[in-house]
C-alpha cells in the first residue's frame, strides 16, 4: 500500500491506494484520507484506512482458492471412510422415505430463516394441502422447498448457474418478486445476527457472476478427486459466501448441498433448526480460516439426527 497525495489548487489531498491483480485484470483500491493533513494524523488514518481496503480485499479473494491447500491421499481415504460410515445409503431410500425427508428438510431450512410454520403446519400442508392460518409467504415457500426438493432429484445437473437460479425461482416464485434474479446493480447484501452485529457481508455485486463461474469450474474439475462431503461442503460454504441473490441464499445454498450430495451417491442431508448456531459458525470457520472440519463434523452429527427422525416420523404416522 502507498501514499498518494493531490494538489488541488492550495491545498494537497491524501489518499492510500492499493492495488490488487487477478489474473490480467488489475483491480485498485483507494481510501481519502483528508486533505492539508500533519504527518502523525496522516499515520493515524492511514491505520484505519489500511483496515478498510484489506477487508474489500477479502470480499474480492472470497474465492479465488476454495481450499487453499491439497487434501492429502490419507485425509482423502479418512473421509471417504467417513462416508462410508453415514448411517444411512441413497439406495435404500424409499419414495415414502423421500416424502418424510422433504417435510423434515422443508421445516428446518425455512425455520432457519424465520418462516413461523412449525412442523404439523408442514406435514398438514405438504400431506393434506391444509393450510394454517399463518404468512402466506411462508406457505408458498414451504411449496417451494419441497418442489426444489423433487427438482433436485430429477435433475441431471450438478452445478451450474443456471441451475442455481431455477432452484431459486421454484422455492421463491409465488413469494418475491425476484426470484431466480442475481443481485443487481447497487443491491448488496449484509447478514446480521439478533443484536444488530455484522455477521456477514455478500461479495460484490459486480462479481457475482466470475465468482460464481469460477465455483463451477472448481467443482467440475475436481469432482472426481474429492469425496461428496468435501466438494457438498465447499459448495455451500463459498455459495453462502457469495450470496448471489438479495434474499434465500441460505435455503438454495442447503438445496445445492443436496443436489451435490445426491448426484455423488450420498443422502440428502438436513440442517437441523436446533443446530443453527453450530450451523453459523461453521459458516465462518470456512469463510475466515478455510477450516471445513467443523462442516464436516456438523454434517456426520446431521445425518445421524435424521435417521433418528425418519424412524421416529413414521412411528408417530403409524
Amino acid at each position: 500500500m502507498h501514499l498518494e497525495k493531490r494538489t488541488s489548487g492550495n491545498r494537497i489531498k491524501y489518499y492510500l491506494a492499493h492495488s490488487y491483480r487477478e489474473g490480467s485484470k488489475v483491480h485498485k483500491f483507494r481510501k481519502y484520507l483528508g486533505q492539508d493533513l500533519k504527518k502523525d494524523k496522516i499515520e493515524e488514518r492511514k491505520k484505519m484506512a489500511e483496515k478498510l481496503i484489506l477487508e474489500e480485499i477479502h470480499k474480492y479473494t472470497i474465492i479465488k482458492d476454495p481450499l487453499h491447500f491439497e487434501l492429502s491421499k490419507e485425509e482423502i481415504a479418512q473421509i471417504k471412510q467417513l462416508e462410508q460410515d453415514i448411517p444411512l445409503k441413497i439406495s435404500h431410500l424409499s419414495e415414502s422415505d423421500w416424502k418424510i425427508f422433504s417435510e423434515i428438510f422443508t421445516y428446518n431450512t425455512n425455520a432457519i430463516e424465520g418462516s413461523r410454520l412449525n412442523q404439523k403446519d408442514v406435514r398438514n400442508l405438504l400431506e393434506k394441502d391444509k393450510w394454517p392460518e399463518k404468512s402466506k409467504e411462508d406457505i408458498a415457500e414451504a411449496y417451494g422447498v419441497d418442489e426444489a426438493i423433487r427438482f433436485i432429484r430429477g435433475t441431471r445437473e450438478h452445478m451450474t448457474i443456471s441451475l442455481i437460479k431455477q432452484i431459486h425461482k421454484i422455492v421463491f416464485r409465488n413469494s418475491k418478486p425476484f426470484a431466480g434474479k442475481l443481485r443487481k446493480k447497487d443491491e448488496e447484501v449484509v447478514v446480521m445476527d439478533s443484536k444488530g452485529n455484522v455477521i456477514h457481508e455478500g461479495a460484490p455485486q459486480g462479481r457475482i457472476n466470475h465468482l460464481l463461474r469460477e465455483l463451477v469450474n472448481w467443482y467440475n474439475k475436481n469432482k472426481s478427486k474429492y469425496p461428496a462431503l468435501v466438494l457438498g461442503a465447499v459448495i455451500h460454504n463459498q455459495f453462502e459466501n457469495i450470496h448471489p441473490f438479495i434474499d434465500g441464499n441460505g435455503r438454495v445454498g442447503r438445496i445445492l448441498l443436496n443436489n451435490i450430495l445426491i448426484k455423488n451417491n450420498l443422502p440428502p442431508i438436513n440442517i437441523d433448526f436446533k443446530n443453527r448456531a453450530e450451523y453459523y459458525q461453521s459458516l465462518k470457520a470456512y469463510e475466515f480460516n478455510k477450516d471445513l472440519k467443523p462442516t464436516m463434523v456438523l454434517y456426520l452429527k446431521e445425518y445421524k439426527n435424521l435417521k433418528k427422525e425418519l424412524g421416529d416420523y413414521k412411528k408417530e404416522v403409524k
